[in-house]
């Protein structure tokens, strides 16, 4: 008679042979069991692992729904960025791109590794001594949030890593999709019982995973292909992506089958055709391929651009298109003013999505496409890209249609719209005053490297905004509590919680009963923006109520005021970041705080005297400087002080400004056509000061050893009165600037000067954003990324590619200890 096994061998057996069955299924695609044979090992494994908890174990495939967790998800910080790729969209720019790389390289032949772009949702998986600890979507590239609980329901995720041989902390980089059989399974059975009907493949994997209860993402059908690594500590990688795939297979992962080496750009264009000849008959969305240079030692020389690498290439493919009607061309203003023209068209369905507008891009495109009302057009969708008109049916245009131009004013604020010399976008002139860049610019203005001003979230500022609150960023320091309190409760409460509210706060009378009358008509309280309509009602009749503190939540409103007055305190390099002054980011404004030290300083300057701050080139200085130009950022400014804002820290201007206050510096930095530096010096030397050479005929010019085409150069350019007018006051600005700088104490040196400092890793001590102001302070400059320029990197724990980069460069690394002791030194 032969005896049954021990408990915990069968439950190892059974654990055992469901993993099998489940890497058949979704990696091989050759299940060799049926799905009610599947159905029952689980079941057996659940009763044996309740008759027997101290089998239970976490890695256990009955364990992969858990509890639900409380709250939202947790955020998780990247060890190493979860970059996003550049992208391609025609044969020309993977020509370039290979070609950049080649000459970069010094290379006659490359190797890339070419692989399908999933249309899913990226996530990182974290493993330590084998086993699945964490698991986080790519969130902005540096934050995701944890699913972890949500990646252990889906099978294709291996809780524990096979074969050995993997680094003690290993990151694996995929993308979590739902195919398309699953897709349409999941939705016709949604349909037969009434529930939800998923929007798309890619829609249905990124809802499941932010699943506030696993249980709910186990019942979704997900799969998940690997892509590549992230972080990596204590054990050797491959030295190519390609080999590192084919490693990750070997130790469980799914991995497309279709990535593949390919060699040059013939090699990289014939993948692409090949994988678009096959798209429509894949089991799963793809909308492009992914060249990724093989060799790591290639792609740690080229590096990284912005939030991309240079090393990878998305080629996008060509996007399904259809035919539809332009019933209106509509303009679209932006945060920053920028205005787009986009089409209002009749509903077509492109890519699974109804489609009901499209871009124009701007006033250019239109011009080049001739889009008219009426006219019939083919429409594009490429994957999360905005839809765009791409072509207009020519033969099919109405007999009545005319050429669309640019409206004259803003259809916001109706100010004046205004085209940038040299540029294709259009912008509203009302800056500040006009509300559909308000909304926009109070949240940057209050957000936490700016103003931080906490509590005030996007939809908190567009009831603000929509109700008449405030009209500018100076009424936020006019807030009052009331206005507040009145806010905070219609955005948190229903219609019908809202009237019962305020009903207990009315005061006896026929003028309270006529606000509360008109705040919750029915008719109103049933449209889309009530809540805007309460507000504007209630606070017209205001004096008719008054809160009873006793029976309404006052503390949000509390704090918001807590935190407005706690705002009203800050740094010039805050003030001028949370002012949304285009190309103006975090690092410029400290840079101009830094140089130029006083306010009213830099708000009286003209742009081509903030060239002479380093980083700031043209785009930029003339940026600043027609945003100072403008009367209402001007009063925006004097109100927000007037409001009570103060600005600390003020001190005298950069001595270094001095070195270079001369006519012939002005002259190159006002960018005048044909005067180069050595022309420039040329003039400077043979007149004494701008009014004598807006003086000088042009025989002067070419007596003081102009070319003939330069001097009628500038003689062209100093005619126009504009022109004229800005070699004048830049040359007053000069003076002042001159003037300033004997008057006051030079700034002391710091012991950072001229030094570009890099932080990677986790600080214990502080935060990286606290150690880079305090680094600021002394002095350095804070950069993203290595590279020969970096002086220092100081690496905490984690520390990933960067330490790398900077041990390969030979560039100066601190450890968290010796950052601290120079921070303690320079107290």
């Amino acid at each position: 008679m032969t005896s049954s096994p021990a408990p915990a061998d069968r439950a190892a057996a059974l654990r055992a042979r469901i993993e099998d069955a489940n890497r058949r299924y979704h990696q091989l695609d050759a299940p060799d069991i049926a799905d009610a044979e599947y159905d029952a090992l689980v079941r057996e494994l659940e009763a044996l692992e309740a008759a027997h908890p101290e089998l239970a174990s976490a890695d256990s495939p009955t364990q992969r729904v858990g509890a639900a967790p409380a709250g939202r998800f947790p955020p998780v910080v990247h060890a190493v960025p979860m970059l996003s790729l550049g992208n391609a969209f025609g044969d020309e720019e993977v020509v370039d791109f290979a070609r950049r790389i080649r000459e970069r390289l010094d290379r006659d032949e490359l190797v890339f590794s070419a692989e399908p772009k999933l249309d899913g949702l990226a996530i990182s998986l974290r493993y330590e001594d084998g086993a699945f600890v964490q698991g986080a979507t790519r969130g902005d590239g540096a934050t995701g949030e944890d699913v972890t609980a949500n990646l252990r329901t889906i099978s294709g995720i291996p809780q524990a890593l096979r074969d050995g041989g993997w680094p003690k902390v290993l990151e694996v980089r995929g993308e979590v999709y739902m195919a398309r059989a699953d897709f349409e399974r999941w939705n016709e059975n949604a349909r037969l019982h009434g529930g939800k009907v998923l929007a798309n493949p890619r829609n249905g994997a990124a809802g499941s995973l932010r699943q506030i209860d696993p249980k709910l993402t186990a019942q979704r059908p997900l799969s998940f292909f690997a892509y590549g690594v992230g972080q990596a500590e204590a054990g050797a990688l491959p030295a190519t992506h390609s080999a590192t795939l084919a490693r990750l297979r070997e130790w469980g992962f799914p991995v497309s089958e279709l990535a593949t080496v390919v060699r040059g750009v013939d090699g990289l264009l014939d993948y692409y055709r090949r994988i678009g000849e096959a798209r429509d008959g894949l089991p799963f969305d793809i909308d492009g391929v992914v060249y990724k240079l093989d060799d790591y030692a290639g792609q740690r020389e080229m590096g990284f651009v912005s939030r991309a690498p240079r090393w990878a290439l998305a080629h996008k493919f060509p996007a399904q298109e259809q035919t539809t009607v332009v019933e209106s061309i509509e303009v679209n203003v932006g945060r920053t003013g920028a205005v787009t023209p986009w089409a209002l068209m009749q509903p077509v369905q492109v890519g699974g999505v109804t489609v009901t507008r499209a871009t124009l891009h701007n006033a250019d495109h239109v011009a080049r496409l001739d889009v008219r009302n009426g006219d019939t057009v083919i429409v594009r969708r490429a994957g999360d890209v905005i839809p765009e008109v791409v072509q207009v049916v020519a033969d099919r245009r109405p007999p009545d249609a005319r050429p669309w131009s640019m409206p004259a004013a803003c259809p916001v604020c109706g100010s004046e719209l205004v085209r940038e010399e040299g540029a294709a976008a259009w912008r509203c002139s009302g800056e500040l005053s006009c509300p559909a860049q308000l909304k926009e610019t109070l949240f940057h203005f209050a957000s936490r490297r700016a103003m931080d001003i906490e509590g005030m979230g996007e939809k908190f500022v567009d009831l603000m905004v929509e109700t008449g609150v405030v009209a500018s960023p100076a009424d936020i320091y006019a807030l009052s509590r009331d206005d507040l309190l009145l806010v905070r409760l219609v955005l948190d409460a229903a219609p019908e919680d809202v009237e019962a509210q305020v009903r207990t706060h009315l005061a006896a009378g026929q003028e309270a009963a006529a606000a509360v009358a008109a705040a919750f008509a029915p008719q109103a309280l049933q449209a889309p923006d009530w809540d805007r309509h309460v507000i504007r009602a209630l606070r017209q009749g205001r004096a008719a109520f008054a809160w009873n503190e006793k029976k309404i939540a006052t503390r949000a409103a509390d704090n918001l005021i807590e935190a407005i007055d706690r705002s009203r305190d800050t740094t010039l390099a805050r003030f001028l970041y949370a002012l949304g002054i285009q190309h103006v980011g975090e690092s410029t404004a400290k840079t101009l705080a830094l140089w130029f030290g006083d306010l009213e300083l830099i708000r009286r300057l003209p742009w081509p005297l903030f060239k002479r701050v380093p980083d700031i080139g043209g785009e930029v200085a003339r940026a600043l400087g027609h945003f100072l130009d403008q009367p209402g950022n001007q009063q925006a400014i004097d109100r927000l002080l007037e409001r009570g804002v103060r600005i600390g820290g003020a001190h005298a201007p950069d001595p270094r400004l001095g070195e270079a206050l001369d006519l012939a510096t002005l002259l190159v930095d006002l960018e005048i056509p044909k005067v180069t530096p050595v022309r420039a010096a040329q003039v400077g030397a043979a007149f004494a000061d701008a009014q004598a050479l807006l003086d000088a005929p042009v025989h002067n010019l070419v007596t003081a050893g102009l070319p003939s085409e330069t001097a009628a150069a500038l003689v062209a350019w100093l005619e126009d009165a504009a022109h004229a007018g800005l070699l004048l006051s830049g040359a007053q600005a000069q003076a002042r600037l001159r003037g300033l700088l004997p008057q006051r104490a030079a700034r002391a040196a710091g012991p950072l000067d001229g030094k570009t400092v890099v932080l990677t890793g986790t600080l214990s001590a502080m935060g990286r954003e606290e150690a880079k102001e305090r680094l600021e302070a002394l002095g350095a400059k804070a950069a993203g990324s290595v590279s020969k320029k970096t002086s220092l990197v100081v690496a905490g724990e984690a520390a990933g590619s960067k330490l790398a980069k900077a041990e390969e460069l030979g560039v100066e690394v601190w450890d968290e200890a010796r950052l601290l002791a120079f921070l303690h030194e320079h107290e």
